[in-house]
């Protein structure tokens, strides 16, 4: 009988630990499955590249907001180097003043004649269709000829809108010569498309002398402008 009670007794330790060990094991499984999908969900959400949404915690001062905002920078000519940009958001604009700041060049920001809802979800809606249908946003100011023609440099930045550069960098472009110019192309983005974005700049300025390498920023990683100083000794712009 004492053998019996025994033997009843092992076996009922036995499947207490199996369970244990069966609850630890779903456990693992089940934080490891959480864990996959998470990296699933965000990068899934990256994939659609819409501009990014002003005012988030990134950027909450939206320093480029459209809503009487100050009149587009003027270039003076007064430098040989030129950094023209397209913002929405803000963030480009942050990247465009930090070039700026480090190279001492004239700044000139793209400004459309029709500006861009502020309402996120209509910004993106408007950005896809100029897009698709390869539209050409008029730019309500344009660099002087003179100055123009005394820019040897020219940097080119956007942010990223649904996987490339913005319809109104193709105006811009196109408005232009670059013949005999060096071009270095700059975008900032939330997740994904940035070498794309950037290789599409190129792309739009086939008559540049020369092509310098980009450089592409999320928001986050503009907060530390050595980011930008160390692109642009890099590339031979500052020592």
């Amino acid at each position: 009988m004492k053998q019996t009670g025994l033997f009843l007794f092992t076996a009922l330790a036995v499947l207490c630990a199996a369970c244990r060990y069966a609850v630890c094991l779903m456990t693992v499984l089940s934080v490891t499955a959480f864990a996959s999908c998470s990296g699933d969900i965000t990068e899934s959400d990256g994939t659609t590249e819409q501009p990014e949404n002003p005012g988030t915690p990134e950027d909450p001062d939206n320093p480029d907001g459209q809503d009487g905002q100050d009149a587009p920078d003027t270039p003076s000519g007064e430098s040989n180097i030129l950094v023209a940009y397209f913002s929405w958001s803000g963030n480009t604009q942050r990247m465009a003043q930090q070039i700026v700041s480090q190279t001492g060049a004239d700044l000139f920001r793209i400004e459309p004649v029709t500006l861009y809802p502020e309402d996120y979800t209509e910004c993106t809606e408007v950005a896809l269709a100029e897009r698709d249908s390869d539209a050409r946003p008029a730019i309500s100011t344009a660099v002087d000829a003179d100055a123009w023609s005394g820019y040897d440099i020219v940097f080119i930045g956007c942010p990223v809108w649904w996987h490339t550069a913005p319809m109104i960098i193709n105006t811009f472009t196109e408005s232009y010569d670059f013949t005999g110019k060096t071009v270095v192309p700059f975008c900032t983005y939330a997740s994904t498309y940035r070498d794309e974005t950037l290789a599409r700049i190129v792309e739009l300025t086939p008559g540049a002398e020369a092509h310098l390498d980009g450089l592409g920023l999320t928001s986050g990683r503009l907060n530390d402008g050595t980011n930008v100083e160390n692109w642009l000794r890099e590339i031979g712009m500052i020592k």
